[in-house]
């Protein structure tokens, strides 16, 4: 028994999957940027993208299945050919679409008509801000990574994003501590953006570091892996197991295979029955009450107030 199951087992309490409401495509590894915590391994020399003939099998599965919510995600999901086909797809159904964006690709010529397309189409911008510092950001993400998130921020401002369109910055924090209390950082974030830069947004969502890919290679190379999860495990939370991600979020991947969260997919925890399974292979309610595969990384969506795509879960 893995120690976060273990945890579960403490409390009398089990996970398994609920009804599906976010269709989460993951459509390829490449990156404009590398960053430290990035769970994903992603790069600007990753060459793992979706095919054509994956996305558009990813397509007509939303057609038929009509996910409420549709969130993309990567690597820099828009560096994807096939970015705008799965966006229009999933708005032609009628689904809310999420577009997990690192803010500097609108700061590259190629992707200047990024804000004015999202704003069209209605897609929530759900952007990476570790910090409201430019020492802390650039820390994490890269020299000048700061300066191109304020101008990239303030050219989704102009398009009515913050305000007439949802903008959720994610914070995560730096290094082997959790998140402070979500509500308190948002005010923070919202204080000083808004003096600082005249930028506004909807909503902040706090997100642990996952112990995966290089940040689990930091951790260890640091000699800080044992006791990341010892702080992890020490502070689990039963209250957060309710409302973790992985009960009705399926994860999919380049490639099309389906897992139960974005976490596992890293680690190629692929769900399967009696072999691999793609998104073709299921339907919305085939995958309700199964069992969700778990691993010690789990124990940070669970430490705290919890830990998911959408920030805080308790």
């Amino acid at each position: 028994m893995n120690r976060f199951n273990a945890k579960l087992a403490d409390h009398g309490l089990h996970l398994r999957r609920g009804r599906l409401e976010t269709l989460q495509v993951n459509v390829g590894r490449q990156c404009n940027q590398t960053c430290t915590h990035c769970h994903v391994d992603a790069a600007p020399w990753r060459t793992e993208m979706m095919s054509e003939a994956v996305a558009h099998r990813v397509g007509a599965w939303i057609r038929e299945h009509r996910p409420a919510t549709v969130d993309i995600t990567g690597g820099a999901p828009e560096l994807s050919a096939h970015f705008r086909y799965l966006v229009e797809t999933a708005r032609a159904v009628g689904a809310h679409v999420i577009d997990r964006n690192n803010l500097t690709i609108i700061e590259t010529a190629a992707f200047a008509w990024l804000p004015a397309y999202l704003a069209e189409h209605e897609v929530e911008v759900v952007a990476s801000l570790p910090c409201y510092s430019a020492e802390n950001v650039d820390a994490q993400r890269g020299d000048g990574v700061f300066a191109k998130s304020i101008a990239a921020l303030q050219k989704l401002n102009a398009v009515g994003y913050g305000t007439r369109l949802p903008l959720s910055l994610v914070y995560n924090p730096l290094g082997a501590k959790l998140p402070g209390p979500q509500a308190e950082l948002e005010a923070d974030y919202r204080l000083e953006l808004r003096e600082r830069f005249g930028i506004e947004f909807t909503r902040l969502f706090t997100i642990t570091n996952q112990p995966i890919a290089r940040f689990a290679v930091d951790l260890q190379r640091q000699g800080q892996w044992d006791t990341y999860l010892d702080l992890l495990a020490h502070e689990f939370n039963p209250a957060t197991v309710a409302g973790l991600m992985c009960r009705h979020t399926l994860s999919v991947g380049w490639r099309g295979e389906i897992y139960d969260c974005d976490f596992n997919q890293m680690l190629q925890l692929q769900i399967r029955n009696g072999q691999p399974l793609y998104l073709w292979d299921v339907t919305p309610t085939s995958l309700e009450d199964w069992a969700i595969q778990t691993g010690v990384h789990c124990l940070a969506c669970t430490a705290g107030c919890g830990s998911s795509c959408s920030g805080a879960v308790a």
